[in-house]
C-alpha cells in the first residue's frame, strides 16, 4: 500500500498508512442518542469541536478530569447546542476509544504526539458515529488541527488518515476491543469469558436516564409526566434529554438522577423512622436522600466540605434533613452507635462505565491494590459503630473482585461478631441474576434490560 505524503516538511514526522484521498450524574445533553446529525459545518465549527477536544483530553488524562472539563467558565460560555455537541462527541469517542485507537493503529506507521491522536479520535467518532457529513468530519479536524501550534505541522496526517478510514471503514464495534485490553483480561478471569464479553458490549450503549423518588406514591403520576418507566425497586427510567430543571418535579425536589443499581443499597438497610442511620462516604448524596426520605435520623459524613456543600443543597431542593460531617471516615469518633449503617466504600468505579467511559481508561491496575487496602481499613473502623443487631451494607460500584468478594470474605474474618444477612432475588429492586449463592449481590451492567451500573453490595447483622 502507497505511503501518504508527509506532514509540512518541518514537523517531527509520524507517518499515516495509506494513500491519501465521532450517581447524581448528569443525563447527556443533546438529542434522544449519542449521535448528533450535523447538516451543515457552519452550524457547529471550530468551539465546540475544540471544546469536545478539551473534554476528550481531560478525561484521559486524569479520573475527574471529565466533570472538571464541564465545569470549566470557557465550556460554560459556549452556546447550549455548542456544549451539546461537544460532551456528545466526547462521550461518543469515549465508548469506542478501543476501536477507534485499532483503527487509527491500522493506518498510522508509528504513534503521532497525543495532541493529534486526540483529534483523529474525534475525527473518527464524528465520521462513523455521530451522522456528521464524511468531508465535514475531515475538514473539521484539519482546521482544528491548524488552530493550535502543537498540531498545526500535523494537519496534513490528520487528512491523509481520516481520508484513509472513509475508503475502508473500520469496525467499531467489537465489543472485545471496547475495554482496555487489562481489564478485558481481569472480567474473563473473574467472571468467564462470555460473560466478559457481554459486559462489554454494554460499554457501547448510551445509556438512559434513572431517576430515585421522594415519595414513592408519586411514581406513577412521575412516571407519566416524564415519560419513563417504573423500574423493579421503584427507580423511574426515562429516555427525556436536557436541562434536568425543566422536567417535570424538579422544582418541587419529586426526584432525583440516580442509576437504578445505586439505588439498591439504602433500601436494603430498611431504615425507617425510629432509627439512627450513618451514611459513610455519602458525598455526592443520592444515598443520603434515600435515607432521609424514610424518615430516619440519617447522619452524612464525607472527608470532602465541597461535596458535602453539594449534599446540603440537594438535601434543602428535596425538603429533606440529614446531619452533615466533615470527617475521615476511619478516624472518626462516632458519638453513638448506629442502628444500620451505608459504607459505599471509594473504589476504582469500574462499575460505572455507561455514563462515566472514562473510568475504564483512567483506572490503572496499582488504583484497585490500592483501593482495595483503603476498603479494609473502612470496614474494620465501620464495624463498631453498628449497633448490636444492626444493619450493615457495604458497596462499591466496581467490577472488580479484590473490592467487593474478597472485602466480604477478609471482613468476616476478622469480625466473628458479623454475619452476612442475605439478600433475595428481587429485594430492593436486586435483579434475580445478581444474586450470589451467599446472598450477596453482583450486579452486572447486562442483569438488567436496557443496562444498569456494576456494583457489589453485602448486608451484614452484627449479633448480639
Amino acid at each position: 500500500m502507497a505511503r501518504a505524503a508527509a506532514p509540512d516538511a518541518a514537523a517531527p514526522r509520524a507517518a499515516a498508512k495509506g494513500a491519501p484521498a465521532c450517581d447524581l450524574s448528569l443525563p447527556e445533553a443533546g438529542g434522544a442518542g449519542t449521535s448528533q446529525p450535523v447538516n451543515d459545518d457552519n452550524d457547529l465549527g471550530l468551539p465546540a469541536r475544540g471544546a469536545a477536544l478539551d473534554i476528550l483530553t481531560a478525561a484521559l488524562a486524569r479520573r475527574t478530569g471529565l466533570e472538571e472539563a464541564i465545569s470549566t467558565p470557557a465550556f460554560g460560555a459556549l452556546s447550549p447546542r455548542d456544549r451539546a455537541f461537544a460532551r456528545a462527541l466526547a462521550m461518543a469517542t469515549l465508548r469506542r476509544l478501543g476501536p477507534i485507537d485499532r483503527a487509527l493503529d491500522a493506518k498510522l506507521a508509528k504513534s503521532p504526539p497525543d495532541g493529534v491522536r486526540q483529534i483523529l479520535r474525534i475525527g473518527v467518532a464524528q465520521a462513523f458515529l455521530m451522522e456528521t457529513p464524511p468531508f465535514a468530519a475531515v475538514a473539521t479536524s484539519v482546521d482544528l488541527a491548524a488552530s493550535r501550534r502543537d498540531t498545526a505541522p500535523f494537519k496534513g496526517l490528520v487528512n491523509a488518515v481520516l481520508r484513509g478510514l472513509l475508503r475502508e471503514p473500520p469496525n467499531l464495534d467489537d465489543p472485545e476491543a471496547l475495554p482496555p485490553p487489562w481489564l478485558m483480561a481481569r472480567w474473563s478471569a473473574a467472571f468467564g469469558p462470555e460473560t466478559a464479553l457481554e459486559i462489554a458490549k454494554v460499554i457501547a450503549q448510551e445509556p438512559a436516564t434513572d431517576l430515585s423518588v421522594r415519595d414513592p406514591a408519586t411514581a406513577q403520576a412521575l412516571a407519566a409526566e416524564l415519560e419513563a418507566e417504573i423500574l423493579p425497586g421503584g427507580s423511574l427510567r426515562t429516555a427525556r434529554r436536557g436541562d434536568l430543571a425543566t422536567w417535570p418535579g424538579f422544582e418541587a425536589g419529586a426526584w432525583w438522577v440516580q442509576d437504578a443499581s445505586a439505588a439498591i443499597p439504602a433500601r436494603l438497610l430498611e431504615a425507617g423512622p425510629d432509627q439512627q442511620v450513618l451514611d459513610l462516604c455519602a458525598a455526592p448524596g443520592g444515598k443520603t436522600l434515600q435515607l432521609a426520605a424514610t424518615g430516619a435520623s440519617v447522619t452524612a459524613l464525607d472527608r470532602s466540605a465541597g461535596r458535602l456543600k453539594r449534599l446540603a443543597a440537594n438535601l434543602e431542593r428535596m425538603g429533606l434533613k440529614a446531619a452533615t460531617v466533615t470527617a475521615n471516615a476511619v478516624d472518626w469518633k462516632a458519638p453513638d452507635l448506629f442502628d444500620a449503617v451505608l459504607l459505599d466504600a471509594p473504589c476504582s468505579a469500574t462499575g460505572t462505565f455507561r455514563r462515566h467511559p472514562d473510568v475504564l481508561w483512567a483506572a490503572r491496575p496499582a488504583d484497585i491494590a490500592s483501593l482495595s487496602e483503603t476498603q479494609a481499613r473502612l470496614l474494620d473502623a465501620t464495624a463498631p459503630r453498628v449497633a448490636p443487631q444492626g444493619r450493615l451494607v457495604y458497596c462499591v460500584c466496581s467490577l472488580e473482585p479484590e473490592e467487593g468478594e474478597s472485602q466480604v470474605e477478609g471482613f468476616l474474618a476478622r469480625h466473628p461478631g458479623f454475619v452476612l444477612e442475605p439478600i433475595a432475588p428481587g429485594e430492593g429492586g436486586a435483579p434475580a441474576a445478581s444474586v450470589r449463592p451467599d446472598g450477596t449481590l453482583r450486579i452486572l451492567p447486562f442483569h438488567s434490560p436496557g443496562g444498569t451500573d456494576g456494583f457489589y453490595v453485602a448486608r451484614f447483622l452484627r449479633q448480639s
